[in-house]
């Protein structure tokens, strides 16, 4: 563990100093072609710096974080795009923290803020206890339902993914004073596959994804099928990307030869959130379901794909038995760390006695 805490500190070392790289050149390197060609070599490193790590609970997040964000946000970034390019140049902190934080300053911060845009500590505390709890149904596996077993890791992930995103917006306001868009805006209250993929589910890779793929597909789209069709590629290549970058991250996770499970999810979820855009293109305001009808099917839909085609890859890998793992090695590290400082406190209090009883008599001879 402590080995691995070290190769941690190296690879977000190595992050910092390439982010501050990427800020010190644009100052000189024009947006375009140039720029783009300064930044691919740190590009490159953020996708292979996760490899150094071996922890699920450590490889996951900065796979997240620098190999897909990071490196979607210093695209757009080399093109004068993005949360990294506002109209005023960037301080270094503010720069890193937007740069390697899954997290997007809002567009209007004058305005007042959405309910879903401030954090509650109580919420995400009692989220973090629910988490706990889920963890210990692990022990009764034996006496629990399959299905009931493959929605705590659903659950599971979703919560920690919720709390990893909260606790990385709450480091970036203690850090800048940007108000941040909210993280997720309760994907179970969905009314549409449109709805939970575009508003309500993960909206930091939303918001990532838009500009850096969705938005130049949709342009050229435009102009061989004309602005009425020009979403279904755009959804299409979009979906495309984003199972390409969650191999990526599950490689970095666990290390094994990927099942493609994980890619067939969001490939199925994109051809039906096209033929949904069709359907809705064709019949207007004409035939429409209520959203008591439309809202439990979409989630159920998702539930279910979910089940078959996004949590089959973690089980292969096993990796909620080494996360858990990972947290009782974590555990027993600071119980170590702590215990091998506590023989120092009585150590020194007794030279400081002992200086005492010296002073004492010193001051007593004379």
């Amino acid at each position: 563990m402590e080995n691995e805490l070290m190769n941690f500190i190296k690879v977000w070392t190595s992050v910092f100093i390439s982010l501050s790289y990427c800020n010190y050149v644009a100052r000189f390197i024009p947006k375009g072609t140039p720029r783009l060609l300064s930044i691919l070599p740190i590009v490159t490193l953020f996708v292979f710096l996760p490899l150094n790590l071996n922890s699920v609970n450590l490889s996951g997040p900065t796979s997240f974080f620098i190999a897909w964000l990071a490196n979607f946000k210093l695209l757009l970034f080399a093109f004068g795009k993005g949360s990294l390019s506002p109209t005023s140049p960037l301080s270094l902190p503010d720069f890193m923290v937007l740069a390697c934080l899954p997290i997007k300053t809002r567009e209007n911060p004058s305005s007042k803020p959405t309910k879903n845009a401030i954090m509650s500590p109580k919420i995400y505390t009692t989220k973090a206890l629910l988490l706990t709890i889920l963890f210990k149904v692990y022990d009764y596996n034996d006496h629990i339902p399959k299905i009931l077993i493959l929605a705590n890791h659903g659950v599971q992930i979703y919560l920690a993914l919720e709390i990893m995103l909260a606790s990385a917006a709450a480091l970036a306001r203690s850090l800048s004073s940007h108000e941040l868009e909210p993280q997720f805006n309760k994907p179970y209250l969905s009314t549409s596959l449109q709805d939970f993929w575009g508003r309500r589910w993960n909206l930091i890779v939303s918001r990532t994804l838009k500009p850096t793929i969705y938005n130049p597909v949709l342009k050229f789209s435009a102009q061989l099928l004309g602005r009425k069709w020009a979403p279904i590629p755009a959804v299409m290549s979009t979906f495309i990307v984003s199972a390409l970058m969650h191999e990526l991250v599950i490689y970095h996770m666990l290390r094994v030869k990927g099942s493609w499970e994980m890619s067939c999810f969001f490939l199925l979820h994109g051809v039906c959130l096209v033929i949904e855009i069709i359907l809705k293109k064709i019949f207007a305001h004409r035939c429409q379901l209520p959203q008591l009808v439309t809202g439990p099917l979409t989630v159920i839909f998702v539930m279910v794909t979910a089940f078959y085609l996004f949590l089959p890859p973690f089980l292969h890998g096993n990796l909620f038995n080494r996360a858990m793992e990972e947290y009782a090695m974590f555990g027993d590290f600071v119980k170590g760390f702590r215990h091998g400082l506590m023989p120092l406190t009585p150590k020194f209090n007794q030279t400081s006695n002992n200086l005492m009883i010296l002073e004492t008599l010193g001051s007593s001879r004379i």
